[in-house]
């Protein structure tokens, strides 16, 4: 039997205090996909620079983590504006990105979009299709990650692009699937070892266990830690042992069909 494989992404270079400080590096080596900032909800060509060079040095595969131009807010907020412009933006977004990479001689693996806009993609099918209009622009080769059997994805394949299905290690889930919105009490896995236990389930028994009993199925082909998680690389570091020791290989991020 074929062992069971899923990748650790995270979101990264989206401050320059955590790269400063040491905290995108440590949580960077437990992970196998790192999602890079490229200037819309936060993020800055020095960052960005910064971040690729560090995924380089570790190993990690780079994606571009664009969201709504809105730093103010840190593109946790549905904003308002066209389709027309929300396209321009990603596109510019991830090829600034690309720009970057390519001076470092680094290739870009994927895209996730970021806070709303990954929420939006859910619900309207005019912005999931502009993201992966943006991606196509860029570059049709990149995966794009969204969440686990979202309409979104369907969306995407219907481009022609490759997609890979995201799950969340450190984050609790409604019935509907839907992830518990954080400003209720329990919407963030802080122990590492409940995260750590829930990325096993994620990884062998593709199911979650939600807090009035019963399960919820997921199938996903990578892990989602959010770095600003308090306590996100001890997080990352019990996710990554655990499911090591339980013979899942951790891998970079892989499309559904592969």
């Amino acid at each position: 039997m074929k062992a069971a494989s899923i990748d650790i992404n995270a979101d990264l270079g989206e401050s320059p205090e955590s790269l400063a400080s040491g905290a995108d590096f440590e949580l960077m080596r437990h992970i196998t996909s790192a999602n890079i900032a490229c200037g819309g909800h936060a993020g800055d060509a020095s960052t960005m620079k910064r971040t690729l060079e560090l995924a380089k040095e570790l190993g990690v595969a780079a994606g571009a983590h664009p969201g709504y131009p809105d730093p103010a807010n840190f593109g946790r907020v549905e904003l308002a504006i066209s389709v027309d412009e929300l396209e321009a933006s990603l596109r510019e977004q991830i090829a600034a990105l690309a720009r970057a990479a390519d001076k470092l001689n680094v290739r870009l693996k994927h895209v996730k979009p970021h806070g709303a806009l990954y929420h939006a993609a859910n619900r309207h099918h005019e912005v999931a299709l502009a993201i992966g209009r943006a991606v196509m622009a860029v570059d049709s080769k990149l995966i794009v990650v969204g969440q686990a059997g979202s309409p979104c994805l369907d969306s995407w394949r219907g481009l022609g692009l490759r997609c890979a299905e995201e799950a969340f290690a450190d984050r609790t889930y409604e019935r509907n699937g839907t992830l518990r919105q954080r400003k209720f009490p329990g919407a963030l896995l802080e122990d590492p070892q409940r995260a750590a236990s829930q990325a096993l389930d994620i990884a062998l028994r593709h199911r979650v266990n939600l807090d009035d009993g019963s399960e919820l199925d997921l199938m996903a082909q990578t892990l989602c830690i959010h770095s600003e998680t308090p306590g996100a690389p001890a997080i990352a570091r019990a996710v990554s042992e655990r499911l090591k020791a339980s013979g899942v290989q951790i891998r970079a991020i892989s499309p559904v069909s592969a």
